[in-house]
């Protein structure tokens, strides 16, 4: 079998207090910004806001709407073509009139020979809102039970279903602050994106816990330290191509697929780094802190 880096051996487990800390520095940073800022920036789906129409004699393209509308002082917006050369724009702005006017204005200036006409103006209410976040969390939760139950099952221990449930949160709540710290919107797409953030991150995970609980089988009297590490290092070729790939498709999304799926094709990117770190950072040091603990008593 190909290895990308063939006969490594790291000491990932002498190392677990470094990145428990860069773990604890990037978890606090951004709790820290979502204090500050009372809570994450929410997109239109979570908040409402105004939905204005226009009707042009020619349309332009939705690219360069938004690179008009961009440099108005609306707040944040989304843009949908619609057939008959028109679109709709849906605005935080929870003033309806003041909406209208300001997208009015900024089409007109940029666009007069186009002749853009205001067809409707009204308000609407977030699409998901509390609905959202009740099944969001329902679903992170039952998830979580789920793994605990399946990988202790698994792997005849709850410890070892909860070290991966402690990596899928520091893998989203990591991203969450992220978005925090760089004012991105949480929008519908991105919680789409923490779900799969989720599901990858536990996959590479039950891939190492694997190899791990089968060395531990077939070295009996190897130190715990010693047989974690050779399980990382045995799987870290395969861990790097898969990851690899994903981080090259998930570039090419943030590069090249526009400006509608940039925050997700963003999340992606950062939680297809985390996701790796974590596994061989958090998971599996957290499986022998527990054993050096429990041995001790």
């Amino acid at each position: 079998m190909f290895q990308l880096i063939p006969k490594t051996n790291f000491d990932f487990v002498g190392k677990r207090y470094v990145c428990f800390a860069i773990s604890a520095c990037l978890l606090l940073a951004g709790m820290a910004s979502l204090v500050m800022k009372k809570g994450p920036r929410w997109g239109l789906d979570f908040t409402g806001g105004s939905l204005v129409e226009v009707k042009f004699e020619s349309a332009p393209s939705v690219e360069e709407i938004r690179k008009v509308l961009s440099d108005s002082t609306l707040p944040s917006f989304e843009i949908q073509s619609v057939s008959g050369h028109g679109i709709i724009v849906r605005t935080q702005e929870k003033a309806t009139e003041d909406a209208g006017k300001k997208i009015q204005a900024a089409l007109m200036q940029s666009f007069a020979g186009r002749n853009p006409v205001i067809l409707r103006k009204e308000f609407v209410g977030p699409t998901v809102g509390r609905h959202l976040f009740k099944q969001t969390a329902l679903a992170f939760i039952l998830t979580f039970i789920g793994i605990i139950i399946y990988v202790g099952f698994r792997f005849n221990s709850p410890i070892w279903g909860a070290a991966g449930v402690v990596a899928i949160v520091h893998d989203v709540a990591a991203t969450i602050g992220v978005f925090s710290l760089l004012d991105k919107e949480i929008t519908v797409t991105v919680v789409a994106a923490l779900l799969t953030i989720a599901g990858y991150s536990i996959n590479d995970t039950i891939v190492i816990f694997d190899f791990m609980r089968e060395k531990l089988r077939l070295l009996r009297s190897e130190p715990l330290e010693k047989v974690i590490n050779l399980s990382i290092n045995d799987t870290l070729s395969r861990t790097l191509i898969t990851n690899l790939l994903v981080f090259l498709v998930v570039m090419t999304l943030f590069f090249f697929g526009g400006e509608v799926i940039h925050d997700f094709a963003f999340a992606m990117v950062f939680g297809a780094i985390v996701g790796t770190y974590s596994t061989i950072g958090i998971a599996a040091p957290i499986i022998y802190e527990w054993t050096r603990i429990r041995s001790k008593r």
